[in-house]
């Protein structure tokens, strides 16, 4: 053959191969990355699954990341006794499916057990009560490890919290004794009775969250879209009729056509306005709003401008 070339040789006409991920490959990978590092570092962690969709996606994660094993480590709800049935029939379906053992903490057995005192009055909840039993939880299972759904873009205190968060022997949270987390590093040491708060979705925002969820496909509680629901208004929210709510003078009743764009106790979760009916529908709808889901929704966060990062400091998720 001319120049030596051997008669074998050929033109790669082959595309290139891209490893470009998207952002959200990017977001899956980290969130995995951390599950990951937990499962190696601790050992006894836990996933708070409390039915929303932040959790929903967590545990998602959680399966991927140990795929085709069930993750390592159990699943626990913090159950107020206030949630919608449709939430927690969701809750006990998705953990059978998974494989996972589900644990469920109740707020109504604290409450039975003296450990809290229930408010009274119509605009009572039991939000503030779930860190006591939360942390009774925690001590009675000695977990070290808790992973949580939270994101940096729900809440000023939450855009404080590292991917690793300490918390001492009391559950507490010091804002300005956070450890460094250069190159994504993660320290996990801790004494014992003390145990650290992790974010795998820390850098996911609302938006990320219902992409990934269209993208991967992921069932959801259909009280997430669109759905014919008796409400009433109350401080700018529309609040589902329920057995735990009283309505005060004034407040009617009416039939509206709504979606839960965050899922909570039902005495403080507010629905909106909407006709968003499947996850495309809703990243429609989310990209064109300037309302965060927690400020549009939650009655809760609305107690002061400190309210979170005070609940937080006291060991709330």
């Amino acid at each position: 053959m001319p120049g030596g070339a051997s008669r074998f040789a050929c033109e790669d006409r082959s595309p290139p191969v891209s490893y470009r991920l998207t952002h959200l490959d990017a977001l899956e990978a980290e969130g995995v990355h951390i599950i990951r590092e937990v499962a190696a570092e601790f050992e006894r962690p836990v996933l708070l699954f409390s039915g929303g969709k932040d959790s929903i996606v967590m545990l998602h994660l959680a399966l991927k990341a140990f795929a085709p094993c069930p993750p390592p480590f159990p699943i626990l709800h913090v159950d107020t006794g206030h949630n919608f049935p449709e939430v927690v029939e969701f809750r006990d379906r998705r953990a059978a499916e998974a494989g996972v053992q589900l644990l469920v903490a109740s707020v109504q057995e604290s409450i039975a057990a003296g450990r809290v005192v229930e408010e009274t009055g119509p605009r009572a909840s039991r939000n503030r009560l779930q860190t006591t039993t939360l942390l009774d939880a925690i001590d009675k299972y000695r977990f070290d490890a808790v992973l949580g759904g939270a994101r940096r873009d729900e809440e000023k205190a939450r855009a404080k919290e590292r991917v690793f968060s300490f918390r001492d022997e009391f559950g507490q949270w010091d804002p300005k004794n956070q450890r460094p987390e250069l190159w994504s590093l993660y320290n996990g040491r801790h004494r014992h009775g003390q145990h650290i708060r992790v974010f795998p979705l820390s850098n996911w925002t609302e938006l990320d969250v219902w992409q990934y969820i269209a993208d991967q496909h992921i069932e959801l509680p259909a009280l997430y879209y669109a759905h014919r629901r008796s409400v009433f208004e109350r401080d700018g929210m529309l609040l589902g009729v329920t057995d735990f709510l009283t309505l005060l003078d004034g407040e009617e009743p009416f039939e509206e056509t709504v979606r839960f764009r965050t899922i909570g106790d039902a005495t403080g979760t507010g629905a909106v306005r909407s006709t968003a009916a499947n996850a495309h529908e809703v990243v429609a709808e989310i990209a064109a709003t300037r309302i965060t889901e927690r400020g549009a929704t939650r009655a809760d966060d609305r107690v002061s401008e400190a309210g979170m990062e005070d609940r937080k400091r006291e060991g709330y998720f």
